[in-house]
């Protein structure tokens, strides 16, 4: 009530009273200087659907919305909060969570393409956080505009990893849950995978392919924001960790696919230099008819692919993808050989067609299991390993269980929650008479 009672005086008499931290006073400060209005909403989208999705398209940020959706925005739907990803003039390029958060957001016209920024709404988490250039946390009355006193949100920067430039800003929002404590280094950890990830791709980009740059502050138009030269168009992706129907992107175009036609294309993805249709037969099923079966689904798979702009072809004899797909199972482990392991154990959203019996994605599958959890065993940090232990994959794999706790320092209080597990893991999994390693953890 007190905070509602100083946003009150500072709109009616220009003063603020105590009890407002000193960043929402300045900010308060600067919104009155700009003479903004904190009854009305923000303005309407200052972008139209074709400039948004043109800067979509273009954005450096648009490279890394995987990570965002791994490390924010599946959490964000379990907890009733939504994630906007603004440019560094404040504009919402992305919001994504939960839907019905997302539709009363709209009333406060807190919707893509609309303007965020201190100069348009005041103080508000993405707004301020960009004016001070680091992250923040704004609840409820300390938003100058009173239409989001409701609403409480967590927003931090994202800087170029080459120039140090800001690049935009991601926020959460919604109820308390939006500035809990430990929201603000979530959302940092995120945007340091952001960084990294970018890093990453910047450092294995074929020679001659421009840049992006962009300046901390420019006008605010759109030209001003589109580089002079336009981008090499990127790979089409195929999204199959953690999902048995196939996702297709390419340039603007989504395509969902069947759990076969997304076995076909995994399996020429993983093959690229083709695969006879007798080979990739035998990895889609053992039955005898298994050819004639593949050449009648092919036809069915180039109708669907017809559909993607651009077009992905497969040509024949051998068959073989005749543009390149960059698979996300090949993402994680080009993360993990550069020792992203945090970034890659964000990018792993579970085995590959979980569901799939075809021979070559059940090897497949295996492989990128595998070398994940040689990868959390080897190198991971105490806390990584935890991540990864807690995952589908490894929640009874006592060997990964074991090795959290010899990374844990001895006073470490998870080591209880670690031999609890162990001690669970022993009781479901391990028969009688073998379970003697499993009553006797290593001690420190």
């Amino acid at each position: 009530m007190k905070l509602e009672q100083a946003h009150e005086a500072a709109l009616t008499d220009r003063i603020v009273r105590s009890g407002v931290r000193r960043l929402v006073r300045e900010s308060w400060d600067r919104s009155l200087t700009l003479r903004l209005d904190p009854s009305k909403p923000a303005p309407e989208r200052e972008l139209s659907a074709e400039e948004l999705r043109e800067l979509r398209d273009r954005h450096p940020l648009a490279a890394v919305l995987p990570v965002v959706h791994n490390l924010l925005i599946r959490h964000a739907f379990a907890s009733g909060l939504i994630v906007a990803i603004g440019d560094e003039l404040g504009r919402l390029l992305w919001i994504d969570g939960d839907r019905v958060v997302r539709r009363k957001a709209e009333e406060m016209l807190f919707v893509e393409g609309s303007d965020w920024s201190e100069r348009r709404v005041g103080t508000s988490a993405p707004g301020t956080a960009l004016a001070l250039d680091h992250g923040i946390q704004i609840q409820r009355a300390e938003h100058f505009s009173q239409l989001a006193h409701p609403w409480s949100c967590t927003a931090v920067p994202i800087h170029d990893p080459d120039t140090g430039a800001i690049l935009g800003v991601i926020d959460i929002t919604g109820g308390a849950e939006a500035v809990a404590p430990q929201t603000l280094p979530l959302v940092e950890a995120a945007v340091a995978a952001m960084e990294a990830e970018l890093r990453i791709q910047r450092l294995s980009r074929p020679a001659g392919r421009p840049r992006v740059t962009r300046p901390s502050t420019a006008a605010p138009t759109v030209p001003a924001m589109v580089p002079s030269a336009p981008l090499r168009s990127l790979p089409a992706r195929l999204d199959v960790l953690g999902r048995d129907h196939g996702r297709l992107e390419n340039g603007a175009t989504s395509v969902v696919v069947s759990p076969r036609h997304a076995e076909i294309l995994t399996l020429l993805a993983w093959n690229r230099d083709g695969l006879s249709a007798d080979r990739l037969s035998l990895m889609l099923s053992d039955q005898s008819n298994s050819v004639d079966n593949l050449r009648a689904e092919m036809v069915r798979l180039r109708r669907v692919l017809d559909q993607a702009t651009p077009r992905i072809g497969i040509a024949s004899r051998p068959y073989r993808l005749e543009s390149a797909v960059d698979l996300d199972a090949f993402r994680v482990l080009a993360l993990l050989e550069r020792g992203a392991h945090r970034v890659a154990l964000g990018a792993y959203r579970g085995p590959v067609l979980p569901s799939s019996t075809a021979p070559g994605i059940v090897e497949i599958r295996a492989e990128v299991s595998a070398r994940l959890r040689e990868a959390m065993l080897s190198d991971a940090s105490a806390e990584l390993l935890l991540e990864y232990a807690r995952t589908d994959e490894a929640t009874y794999d006592s060997e990964v269980w074991r090795a959290c706790l010899e990374l844990l320092p001895a006073r470490s209080p998870k080591r209880a929650s670690v031999v609890a597990r162990l001690k669970r893991i022993e009781a479901e999994l391990v028969p009688a008479g073998m379970a003697e390693d499993a009553r006797n953890p290593p001690q420190r």
